[in-house]
């Protein structure tokens, strides 16, 4: 997991640039739309189950930033974490900005115009982060932040739990799962959010030292 800050001229940079950039293009060809909207239709008729409709549905709100920002103020305010609260808040609001330009601007993916038809849910689906005057689908804010979490918190516990801190990549999965089975986004829109956040959390992690937490923590 602590190899996953990079710079710029690192190889998992271009590697994660360059699949950004191809998922952005296909998108915006329309060569993936077949398969998008073939997706979104089966998970638009497979929905029905209560107890699966509310999970779904609370997973996409956990995304949304207003909790994830608060999370990491909680995470700000506690001095231990200070560094690791920090990098995360400016990460998931470039993220969230990021997202939105590029989706308003940048790549042509209308979001999906479909009813979900499962259960009655306790409360609104949320809607995804856009510019304003724009209603964009690629990519996925949500997936975005939910890959920066992953990857923020993760390297944050990864000396003290080696192995466990990779069981926070379970969260953008699931996420990015969440937010097609709502109806909110196309498949390629969460792949694209997911690569997006982990360039971001990797960047913003490297140029602003997330490894000096563990230099914190050797004092203490």
């Amino acid at each position: 997991m602590q190899n996953w800050l990079f710079g710029v001229r690192s190889r998992p940079f271009f590697i994660l640039v360059a699949a950004f950039i191809i998922m952005s293009v296909l998108v915006n060809q329309k060569v993936t739309s077949g398969f998008d909207t073939s997706a979104v239709l089966y998970f638009q008729s497979a929905a029905g189950n209560h107890n699966l409709d509310v999970f779904m549905w609370l997973l996409t709100e956990i995304g949304d930033i207003r909790w994830l920002v608060l999370f990491s103020i909680v995470l700000f305010i506690v001095r231990r974490t200070r560094r690791s609260g920090m990098i995360l808040l400016l990460a998931l609001v470039a993220g969230t900005i990021g997202a939105g330009y590029i989706k308003g601007y940048l790549v042509d993916n209308p979001r999906p115009d479909l009813e979900f038809l499962g259960s009655t849910l306790p409360g609104g689906i949320g809607k995804d982060t856009f510019v304003l005057g724009t209603d964009g689908s690629f990519p996925s804010g949500h997936a975005t932040r939910a890959a920066i979490l992953a990857v923020v918190l993760g390297y944050t516990l990864s000396q003290r739990f080696p192995r466990g801190c990779y069981l926070l990549l379970i969260f953008p999965v699931l996420e990015s799962i969440s937010r097609v089975y709502v109806l909110q986004h196309y498949p390629m829109d969460v792949f694209g959010g997911t690569v997006f956040g982990v360039l971001l959390a990797g960047i913003i992690g490297k140029k602003l030292k997330l490894h000096e937490i563990f230099k914190s923590e050797t004092k203490i």
